[in-house]
């Protein structure tokens, strides 16, 4: 159990946030929704507080002065965090039917920089702010989001430079942050994943994010000797993905 633990789970007004929010949630966490946009935060926080005590931040993850006012508006209410989530990030979503996004040769440089900025800014700027006051108490986990985009058809590439990166990222920080006894692992959901806001027919055809089940409450319980690894949810438990 989470019973009093603090986790900040990012991007979690909606989707696979929402969910690895809603399941720590059940399992004694309280719970900080941080989404770009407010009302979603503020929709989901209120939906959650029937489960644990929640609050909402609108936060802009690749804005570093906001990220660092997040955490401690978080300190100055919990006085601690405890679980990071770094889920907040631009998915292309092709399985829904959003167009092919550009190729490089084509592809504007503000495109790239939204998608890198999100998905990986954020990650590091998150777990900056996370680590400086997960390491006073030498405790903490940190999760990072993996995978997802293939080479065929292209169009995924940005992306998937991101999952990539990250996942290099959590291998090197979870070296770094060891001797703080904080643990570092990407979850890989593995299948394409429909939330909320994908189409009906969609929602229908690929599963929603309750298929990860307990995934994020394992990564939050995930034993030291775990840090580095990049995790799948497979029978109900977490396994090192090859």
């Amino acid at each position: 159990m989470l019973t009093d633990k603090i986790a900040v789970v990012t991007g979690s007004g909606q989707g696979i946030g929402k969910h690895a929010a809603r399941t720590l949630a059940e399992n004694g966490a309280k719970v900080v929704i941080v989404d770009l946009n407010g009302e979603t935060a503020n929709a989901a926080a209120a939906e959650l507080s029937a489960v644990s005590e929640t609050m909402a931040c609108a936060v802009d993850v690749r804005d570093e002065e906001q990220v660092g006012k997040l955490f401690a508006t978080v300190i100055d209410r919990f006085g601690q965090v405890d679980v990071l989530v770094n889920n907040a990030g631009i998915v292309p979503h092709f399985r829904w039917g959003v167009p092919r996004w550009p190729q490089v040769g084509d592809m504007p440089l503000e495109f790239w920089d939204r998608v890198i900025r999100t998905n990986l800014y954020g990650t590091f700027l998150c777990s900056k702010h996370a680590i400086s006051h997960m390491s006073h108490r030498k405790s903490g986990h940190i999760i990072n989001l993996y995978g997802g985009g293939g080479t065929k058809p292209p169009g995924a590439l940005a992306y998937v430079v991101t999952k990539e990166a990250i996942r290099t990222f959590s291998v090197y920080l979870a070296e770094e942050v060891r001797d703080s006894n904080i643990c570092v692992v990407t979850v890989s959901p593995g299948v394409a994943i429909a939330t909320e806001t994908a189409p009906e027919e969609i929602r229908q055809a690929i599963p929603g994010p309750e298929i990860l089940g307990d995934a994020f409450v394992l990564a939050a319980e995930a034993p030291m000797d775990a840090s580095g690894q990049c995790l799948a949810y497979k029978d109900g438990r977490l396994v090192e993905e090859d």
